[in-house]
């Protein structure tokens, strides 16, 4: 089976032309949205409409949103707003995913050159880490590339 390269980035702390520019030279070609808030203003260039616009006319690239990949509002505010812990966090965003089998609702050509899109700045605790890691152990060949 032929190996699936699957990146992840998050847009924070990042200009436009540094964000464009990994995703076209990492040869990305959709990016999937996995937050579940991506309409804010604060996401300035990440908006939904504007990002799905700039991928296309910038790089060619597609893009998806998928909420069964992005935390549920509880499990959001429980680490941010309640500033709970990271391990937590972990534990009850995996159980989610398991709960949910996002593996069985996923094609493999879809996550092929896909990157997992969320806001954090790096992927130590972000669960754009977590989404790519669980599909990395449940498929084989998937090969995980942090972008930033």
């Amino acid at each position: 089976m032929n190996e699936i390269k699957l990146f992840t980035i998050g847009f924070t702390k990042k200009t436009a032309e540094q964000f464009f520019a990994r995703l076209s030279e990492a040869g990305v070609r959709r990016v999937i949205d996995i937050r579940l808030n991506n309409v804010s203003q604060l996401a300035g260039f990440a908006k939904r409409d504007d990002l799905r616009y700039f991928l296309q006319a910038i790089g060619g690239i597609d893009y998806i949103h998928r909420l069964d990949m992005a935390p549920t509002q509880e499990i959001l505010d429980g680490f941010k707003k309640s500033k709970g812990d990271w391990s937590s966090y972990e534990k009850e965003f995996t159980t989610l995913l398991i709960a949910r089998q996002i593996e069985k609702n996923l094609s493999r050509d879809i996550l092929d050159g896909a990157c997992l899109l969320c806001s954090e700045e790096k992927p130590t605790q972000c669960h754009r880490r977590l989404v790519a890691e669980y599909l990395r152990d449940r498929w084989d060949n998937v090969v995980i590339h942090h972008l930033g």
